[in-house]
């Protein structure tokens, strides 16, 4: 049987599309979610990848996740710390509950979900744990300090758990994605959209299945050698 992998943000958009990729390469994969019921129906209707909801930011709902999946299908090899909000404002407008809920969604669901599948990984010798990152958490952006200061977070989360990890047999690497065709910039407003699009060299946002290959190489057994880095995916924005 194929080794298992958990996705969180696992139903919609990038998530979805590095489950299916991970599925279709022979992993058993558990697609994580926290309220879009619909999404969830239709991916498992879809491909039949199992949908597991609770909140990612809730520590001891994340114990209770992680214990559930394992005992239906099996110990969790590949981790993909996906889920991820914005709530863009400028600082001098944004409100607390804003920058908090930000950090406890984006960078506190490192640690509750690598908390939770790190021992049984050393225990077994084996991991890949892979956080999505974004090119904002590499250069910042314009009203989104909460949303780039968790995505920057994320990178040193990596290289510390890397480091860590490393003599287990478990790697930990990042991946930064530009702009991709989701949800979450499809509401963008056209006239911002179009601009974006402008300055990435390629001229096109990204497919999440662009993403999705690489998730997909770094979930394998033959990238035991790559740990503690980080992968640009944003069709060279980040040198212009």
């Amino acid at each position: 049987m194929g080794r298992v992998g958990l996705v969180t943000g696992g139903t919609r958009g990038l998530g979805r599309a590095i489950a299916v990729a991970l599925m279709r390469d022979g992993f058993r994969v558990a697609a994580v979610y926290r309220g879009n019921d619909e999404a969830a129906r239709a991916l498992h209707e879809e491909t039949g990848i199992p949908t597991f909801a609770w909140d990612v930011s809730d520590y001891a709902a994340c114990q209770e996740g992680v214990a559930r999946v394992e005992r239906e299908m099996g110990p969790i090899d590949v981790l993909v710390n996906n889920a991820g909000i914005t709530r863009d404002a400028m600082l001098h407008r944004m409100m607390e509950h804003d920058w908090l809920d930000v950090m406890r969604i984006n960078l506190g669901s490192m640690f509750n979900m690598c908390r939770h599948v790190i021992p049984g990984m050393r225990e077994r010798g084996y991991g890949r744990i892979i956080n999505i990152s974004s090119i904002n958490g590499r250069k910042g952006q314009f009203g989104q300090t909460n949303y780039a200061a968790s995505k920057a977070g994320i990178l040193g989360f990596t290289r510390s758990l890397a480091l860590e990890s490393a003599c287990k047999g478990i790697t930990v690497n990042a991946i930064a994605p530009g702009y991709c065709e989701t949800e979450m910039v499809q509401a963008v407003p056209p006239d911002v959209l179009k601009s974006l699009v402008a300055s990435i060299p390629v001229n096109r946002l990204g497919h999440p299945d662009d993403v999705a290959r690489l998730v997909l190489f770094l979930a394998n057994e033959e990238a035991g050698f790559i740990t503690g880095a980080t992968f640009d995916v944003n069709g060279g924005q980040l040198m212009s």
